[in-house]
């Protein structure tokens, strides 16, 4: 955006906010904001005919009937979804990336002690038997440390990001890491390459976390020939998109030892149907695609969307811009 908006601002969407939300939202800015929440898809295709934003999803069949729009805010951080239409259509498109990361890092983080700490394979299912003995002895790799680790993270985002920092500063763990973008290495990162390095990255991981965004270029990257190429003591953490990785490898892996154990917030198939193998692995934990959900992550949803539509209303550059040809 490079010019102030002229006129108010007509954002529509089918997205229920909440009254005190729509109020936050229109005193980001003293132009006037006219905030819609159409009740059906039909009466969505009708107020788009005025609509400058569209919070939320649209159709490429929709676009024809949005003839001011001129920028989609993406109710989600990934855009795998996002109509081909939508690709070249002058609208910008921005996305919430990293703003659910805080939770969904500190869902990997507990995740990953789970299984380190013998969490979920030994004691979770002994407490489900009323009962508690200690498994192992002081010595044995029955429980493990992240102290001294390698982590290596494929993708560095939001997610990628906080996890690195949170298992650097707060484990003291090594951080490997590989990103498509030339981002500046962060400090708290020790290494970090171009995609092509993970053949060499993977061998060398301790924990392995799947925090890339879902192109054609990721989908079912991690396969079965990279499992095998895993240390038999890693473990792997999948926090972004299920469809990076191949479920029925994953398995054999867990299952034939090739790997420790995963903890695993999506899935290929959400929910996986319930005579999936999965759930007869001890070496998994496992949430429903909900480690970003929390009261507070709604708080920063808000605040993000208040100050892009600031920016918009005064030909500010907005925040979170997707690249469209990338798909992210």
């Amino acid at each position: 955006m490079n010019q102030p908006a002229a006129g108010p601002i007509k954002i529509v969407t089918m997205y229920k906010f909440e009254p005190e939300e729509v109020r936050k939202i229109q005193a980001s800015t003293r132009a006037q904001v006219e905030l819609v929440i159409a009740r059906d898809r039909q009466e969505y295709r009708t107020l788009l005919r005025d609509a400058d934003v569209v919070y939320g999803d649209i159709a490429g069949s929709e676009l024809d009937y949005a003839p001011k729009l001129k920028w989609v805010q993406s109710g989600g951080a990934g855009m795998e979804g996002m109509a081909p239409e939508l690709k070249t259509h002058r609208a910008v498109v921005t996305n919430y990336a990293r703003i659910f990361a805080p939770g969904i890092s500190e869902t990997g983080i507990g995740m990953l002690l789970c299984l380190t700490r013998g969490i979920t394979t030994h004691y979770m299912p002994q407490f489900a038997k009323h009962q508690m003995k200690p498994v192992g002895n002081p010595k044995s790799a029955d429980h493990t440390e992240l102290v001294g680790r390698t982590m290596a993270i494929v993708g560095m985002g939001g997610i990628g990001s906080f996890m690195a920092r949170r298992a650097h500063y707060g484990f003291d763990m090594k951080i490997i890491a590989t990103d498509a973008k030339p981002i500046p290495k962060p400090e708290y990162v020790d290494e970090l390459h171009s995609p092509d390095y993970l053949s060499e990255l993977v061998p060398r991981a301790d924990v392995l976390v799947a925090a890339a965004p879902l192109t054609p270029l990721t989908e079912r990257m991690f396969n079965e020939p990279l499992f095998r190429s895993m240390k038999k003591s890693a473990y792997f953490l999948a926090l972004s998109r299920g469809r990076l990785f191949d479920d029925m490898a994953l398995v054999k892996a867990l299952k034939e030892g090739w790997i420790a154990g995963a903890g695993l917030d999506v899935f290929p198939q959400e929910p996986p149907p319930s005579n999936h193998p999965i759930f007869d692995l001890p070496n998994v934990v496992m949430t429903a695609h909900t480690s970003g959900w929390s009261p507070d992550r709604q708080v920063r949803l808000i605040d993000f969307f208040a100050e892009n539509v600031r920016r918009y209303a005064a030909g500010l550059p907005l925040v979170n811009v997707v690249d469209k040809q990338a798909g992210y």
